[in-house]
């Protein structure tokens, strides 16, 4: 049996139904003073066009938004959304669940690629130009 969902005791259901006065006060004091403050302009447009894709998604359609809004901080409202975030060269999908409740998208789209160290190419050193090809 899956453990249910549950945020600082509260579960989805209630997180929702919650006003964003409430929701606001649950969060980590980071997240809190953010939110206090208000939100941009530009994340003020990405929870509009978040309300119109769950309205599609109830009538049956697919719904997935583009955003470059990296500091949107996740509120109840966006969970089950597919959300494309840009991280700086590409646009990474991330469906939004429970459990990602009070981060930012930011998190969630990592902006650099880890380094693979292999073996050196052709010129990178002076000894590998005694290196015999394969």
């Amino acid at each position: 049996m899956p453990k249910e969902f549950a945020y600082r005791g509260y579960s989805l259901e209630q997180l929702q139904g919650m006003s964003m006065d409430d929701f606001i006060n649950l969060l980590p004091s980071r997240q809190r003073r953010t939110l206090h403050h208000g939100l941009k302009s530009d994340q003020r447009i990405l929870l509009e066009k978040l309300r119109k894709a769950r309205e599609a998604l109830r009538s049956g359609g697919d719904a997935s938004i583009k955003t470059h809004v990296r500091n949107m901080i996740i509120l109840p409202e966006m969970v089950g959304i597919k959300i494309l975030i840009h991280n700086g060269k590409e646009f990474v999908t991330v469906e939004i669940k429970p459990e990602m409740i009070g981060h930012s998208l930011g998190e969630f789209a990592i902006t650099n690629k880890p380094v693979r160290h292999g073996t050196p190419g052709i010129g990178a050193s002076r000894s590998s130009m005694y290196v015999p090809l394969k």
